[in-house]
């Protein structure tokens, strides 16, 4: 039988990335979408679509499509990007990506804890932005609390987690070209995807809680 994942924004990104590397791994597929793409509906993947993973009546209804259905790797991806600074600052924005980035995905694992057994994993996709030491450079503030609050609760449902034989990883997934970012990044979702896919791979119960950049190293708190 298939190992069961389950990706939240799957439409596009890292999140379709995963989808179809999972896919030809032979993985069975779930993907969580808002709206789903027409190339995520042709990976094959079972599409749950109209779930906003902020919203508590959406989760409810994902926690119903799913419920009895084992998962073996829950991936928390879906996120919002803006930027603020105290010169230039947007309360509605930094509420966002909070409940968006830090809130979602811990209603997300909430509600699917049911479906997680012994030697399950869960991937919170996060950022080095979340990092308090790495800050350097400022603004974002938003994002960077977002992620940061995400970090912390992420530490301590893998600590609840590890007493259930499930693991959880922190997974920063690298500066990546994606239309969260303009296109910007250094790295492919491809290349990013198949990076936290060897992290996931690598997460036990003696790793667990760790913040990991893509590549292997361990980020600073």
């Amino acid at each position: 039988m298939s190992k069961h994942v389950v990706v939240t924004g799957a439409n596009r990104g890292i999140g379709l990335a995963f989808v179809k590397q999972y896919i030809s791994e032979g993985f069975k597929v779930t993907a969580v979408v808002r709206k789903a793409s027409d190339e995520l509906i042709a990976t094959g993947a079972n599409v749950i679509s109209d779930i906003d993973v902020a919203n508590a009546d959406d989760t409810e209804t994902l926690k119903n499509a799913l419920a009895g259905q084992q998962i073996d790797i829950l991936i928390n991806n879906a996120g919002v990007f803006k930027n603020e600074s105290l010169a230039d600052m947007d309360f509605a924005s930094l509420e966002e990506q909070i409940n968006v980035n830090a809130i979602a995905p811990i209603r997300v694992t909430h509600a699917l804890q049911g479906n997680l057994g012994a030697g399950s994993k869960v991937a919170m996709i996060t950022s080095r932005m979340g990092s308090i030491a790495d800050n350097g450079s400022g603004a974002y503030i938003g994002y960077r609390m977002s992620k940061a609050a995400l970090n912390a609760a992420s530490k301590s449902i893998a600590i609840e987690l590890a007493a259930r034989d499930i693991s959880l990883a922190i997974l920063h997934p690298g500066f990546v070209q994606t239309a969260m970012v303009g296109f910007a990044g250094d790295i492919s979702p491809e290349k990013a995807a198949s990076r936290l896919i060897d992290r996931i791979n690598e997460l036990n119960l003696s790793n667990t809680g760790t913040f990991w950049h893509s590549n292997g190293e361990v980020l600073p708190w």
